[in-house]
């Protein structure tokens, strides 16, 4: 009885282990798929997808605080002037 009980739970755990291994899988294609449509939707905004855009920095621009916004981004990036006003705009 000692065996039986330890091959029912070998092959419980074969099992269980194979169905999340399917389910990893699974969900990494799902990401992967909604980062690619992601992606497209940042680009038809006219966005570059691979840079980092600031919430913060959105929501001022949003808010009509362009000046604001202008002055985080360069305190958050070190860059100068014209490409800070360059960036905001381009939100």
């Amino acid at each position: 009885m000692d065996a039986t009980f330890w091959l029912v739970v070998a092959l419980f755990l074969v099992v269980l282990g194979s169905s999340w291994t399917a389910a990893g899988r699974n969900n990494a294609r799902r990401l992967g798929r909604l980062e690619r449509k992601v992606d497209q939707i940042l680009r038809q905004m006219g966005l570059d997808p691979n840079q980092e855009v600031n919430l913060e920095i959105l929501e001022l621009m949003k808010a009509g605080h362009k000046i604001q916004a202008i002055k985080l981004y360069r305190e958050q990036t070190g860059v100068g002037l014209k490409e800070a006003k360059d960036y905001v705009e381009s939100l």
